[in-house]
């Protein structure tokens, strides 16, 4: 469950902030499907109570929030991700050693002592 983006605020998020700078609007609707890196998820409160800078404008959903239950595809996906990644007959792969010196920036990474 995803958490109010406010500082200091643990309700559920039940609202998704985003900004148009082009038009000084915010808009306030449902919560997105996903978590974006330039919105905002808010809580009932903190999305109704939202306020902007002089000159801009809100652009509010009308009606209630709702907190989105989980569903049956999420839990599914879930479930079978920790199952796959807790198989024990799973292949692991050994990481690839490089057989020369290589450099990448300040970095340089050496060939194993034991391989010579």
């Amino acid at each position: 469950m995803r958490r109010c983006s406010r500082t200091g605020c643990t309700n559920p998020a039940v609202a998704t902030l985003t900004y148009a700078y082009a038009d000084s609007t915010a808009v306030v609707g449902p919560l997105a499907t996903y978590s974006e890196p330039h919105s905002y998820d808010l809580c009932e409160e903190h999305a109704l109570r939202l306020t902007v800078p002089r000159g801009w404008e809100v652009v509010r959903h009308e009606g209630e929030f709702a907190v989105p239950q989980p569903s049956v595809d999420d839990l599914t996906a879930l479930a079978e991700a920790v199952r796959e990644a807790g198989r024990a007959d799973r292949p692991v792969e050994p990481p690839e050693v490089p057989s020369t010196t290589g450099r990448r920036g300040h970095l340089r990474v050496l060939p194993d002592p034991v391989d010579d």
